[in-house]
């Protein structure tokens, strides 16, 4: 309780009933506006039964109140100690004039008020402050009012509709937006003035001015402002339109270096705004006092060349501890040793070097075990090669227990001509052993897309393997990589090309009795097999049609269009032409029946061609031969050339060189290879070029 509180409560004790009177006129004069100590003062007289004196009390306090146009503590001394006044009909009064007084000029006060109910049932206490709630609520979001709403910027509410209650915005990304009164304060947030995306909205030029002149104290506004620390996104996106989207490299990296701005957040970095660069400081030691060791490092990075001296405190402190926990933490000592290299303040005298972590007698296996960046590993990994005549053993043991594709191949790249025996055994095991290694397995399967040497290892024996990865559980962290690589493109689908005969008839049944597969993802892959190995269609499906996906979806859509646009449009004319009377004469219906059946003709056809076609894919296509789906060039006997692309009867355009595999030139030409010579007419065609059609 404060001093003024305790003086009225020794005199309420000694029942000095006078001596309280003097005492509250002179306190309510010098301090009106201190509503909650007064009210609490009044509680006290009422429970000691004196309330009649507390009653006359309030009423000198509400007319001090009244006097010095106090509005807002009049409310809450109303809302507070209200019922000492005459009765619920006078505390309402007061309430509504303290009401209008205080939101009288806002444009929809008398609208909400009405809204409301204010003015009714004033005898209702309880009910009156129930209507001050929700009046106060919807005055928050009069017309005027400056909101933002997350995710679609800043703007201005231009229209109150109470019929509908509901809200019209209009924000700086969507105009003319409506919200309802139920979700505004739940979607909204009003800005005050001086807010600086109110400033924004409303003097943006002045702002730009700022961005110029000053870039840090443009930046100490927004962030001042903020009620979170921001990320580097949050604050671009804040001053879209403040700052030249061409100069703003080079405006965020001055902005940023104010001693003012703190970074902070570690992985997904954030930015907030010190009172000033001392109370900076403070904060920033405090942090690097309370931080975990690698926390320490990135701070460090983060702040190096904030202040001398300060880096220096770190840098004495991570060194100290890298010291002491070297034998225990190498990996720690490790990274330590290359963040203080970074900042530049390295002590000669540390009292070890790097050689003592990886160099002999060290076992650097300790040392790669703990270090998680990427980057140091490879770095450590280097060290290691140029230092350890045993380097090629380290790497095998890495290998057996590295996830991160980019140290793997790393590591199989440094092997591959120094120690190649020891790469072959690290693949072969991937191969015949994957779940040992899930990760590195993974890594292997993505290469294969690229490297046609891994795939040609043993190609049905990684396409086994693979399917099988795609039901083991050891492979769910790495479901969606594997998915990838069962795609156009990806390894298995290339992996077909490196099939023998043999072993392609094999890869058919695994592919065709693989639940691993969703039907759309094995189609594709059957028919790339078919049309690679031909001598497999004699006991598959008949009559299949190969097809471009460009003409497979314009069928589809012409099928689309027909069922949903023109069989309906059909339908509405014969009722047309059916009620124009006698249908022997009526020509309007016959037309429209002939087009009937032509359309549903036309629609059966498409269902038929649609179910056997079956979608090149040109990533799958073998270019050793001329296959349905390459691109061949053709010499003549006087040495003219021409080029031919070979594809179904849906892409048949003969004048722009594409045939169907159909007619009878394409027929020559299947199965030919480079320096093929085919008979046409009296004339010779030499093959002397094959890819695929793109």
């Amino acid at each position: 309780m404060t001093e003024s509180g305790e003086s009225f409560a020794k005199l309420i004790g000694e029942e000095a009933w006078a001596e309280i009177d003097d005492a509250w006129v002179e306190a309510v004069a010098a301090r009106p506006g201190e509503v909650t100590r007064h009210a609490g003062v009044l509680q006290q007289l009422v429970a000691a039964g004196r309330e009649r004196q507390a009653a006359e009390l309030f009423e000198v306090l509400d007319e001090q109140l009244v006097e010095a146009a106090l509005w807002e503590p009049r409310l809450a001394l109303l809302r507070e100690a209200g019922r000492l006044a005459s009765g619920g009909e006078a505390l309402h009064r007061r309430v509504a004039e303290t009401l209008r007084r205080l939101y009288g000029d806002r444009p929809s006060f008398e609208a909400f008020a009405e809204k409301v109910g204010l003015f009714r049932a004033p005898d209702v206490v309880p009910r009156t402050w129930e209507k001050v709630e929700r009046l106060l609520a919807l005055l928050a979001f009069d017309v005027g009012t400056v909101v933002e709403m997350q995710g679609r910027g800043v703007g201005r509410i231009v229209e109150v509709n109470l019929a509908l209650e509901s809200l019209r915005i209009d924000l700086e990304r969507q105009p003319g937006l409506v919200v309802g009164f139920r979700a505004a304060s739940r979607l909204l947030r009003t800005l005050p003035a001086g807010h600086f995306l109110r400033r924004k909205l409303e003097a943006p030029e002045e702002l730009q001015e700022l961005a110029a002149a000053d870039p840090p104290a443009l930046l100490g506004l927004l962030l001042a402002g903020s009620e979170r620390p921001l990320t580097a996104g949050e604050i671009k996106e804040a001053l879209a339109g403040l700052v030249d989207e061409k100069r703003w490299t080079s405006w965020w990296a001055s902005a940023r270096k104010h001693p003012q701005v703190i970074t902070g957040g570690g992985g997904r970095q954030t930015y907030h705004w010190a009172a000033s660069s001392a109370a900076a400081l403070s904060a920033l030691r405090a942090e690097f006092e309370a931080a975990a060791p690698r926390e320490r490092l990135d701070l460090l990075r983060r702040h190096a060349s904030r202040d001398e001296a300060f880096t220096r405190g770190m840098a004495a402190g991570i060194a100290a501890h890298a010291t002491a926990e070297r034998e225990h933490d190498p990996a720690l000592a490790f990274e330590s040793w290359f963040a203080l290299e970074r900042a530049g303040v390295l002590q000669p005298d540390l009292g070890w070097t790097i050689d003592d972590l990886i160099g002999a007698p060290a076992d650097p296996r300790r040392l790669l075990a703990g270090l998680e960046d990427r980057i140091l590993r490879e770095r450590a990994l280097a060290m290691i090669r140029e230092r350890r005549a045993d380097w090629v053993e380290i790497y095998r043991d890495a290998l057996a227990k590295e996830a991160d594709p980019r140290v793997l191949g790393f590591l199989t790249e440094a092997l591959r001509s120094v120690a190649p025996a020891e790469r072959e055994r690290f693949l072969e095991e991937l191969l015949n052993q994957p779940r040992r290694n899930p990760a590195a397995f993974v890594w292997f399967v993505e290469q294969a897309a690229e490297e046609a040497e891994l795939r040609a290892r043993n190609p049905l024996r990684l396409l086994q393997q693979l399917l099988a990865s795609l039901r083991d559980g050891a492979f769910t962290p790495f479901r969606s990589r594997l998915a990838a690589m069962i795609e156009s493109g990806g390894t298995l689908p290339r992996l077909l090309s490196a099939l023998s005969e043999e072993q392609a008839a094999q890869a058919l049944a695994l592919l065709e009795r693989d639940h691993a597969l969703a039907d759309y993802q094995r189609a594709p892959l059957l028919n790339a097999l078919t049309l690679r190995f031909p001598a497999l269609r004699e006991g598959a499906e008949s009559g299949l049609l190969y097809v471009t996906p460009e003409a497979l979806a314009a069928r589809r859509e012409e099928l689309q269009r027909l069922t949903q646009v023109e069989i309906p449009a059909n339908r509405k004319a014969i009722e047309e032409a059916r009620a124009h009377g006698d249908l022997r004469e009526n020509f309007e219906y016959k037309a429209a029946r002939e087009r009937h059946e032509y359309l549903n003709a036309r629609v059966a056809a498409l269902h038929r061609d649609l179910g056997r076609a079956r979608p090149l894919d040109p990533a799958t296509i073998d270019a050793s031969e001329v296959r349905i789906g390459t691109r061949v060039t053709l010499r003549d006997r006087e040495g003219n050339e021409r080029r031919l692309t070979i594809l179904g009867p849906w892409d048949s355009r003969p004048e722009e060189g594409i045939v169907s595999y159909e007619s009878d030139l394409a027929k020559r030409l299947l199965g030919g290879t480079v320096g093929s010579v085919v008979p046409v007419g009296e004339s010779e065609l030499t093959i002397i070029g094959i890819v695929p059609y793109r």
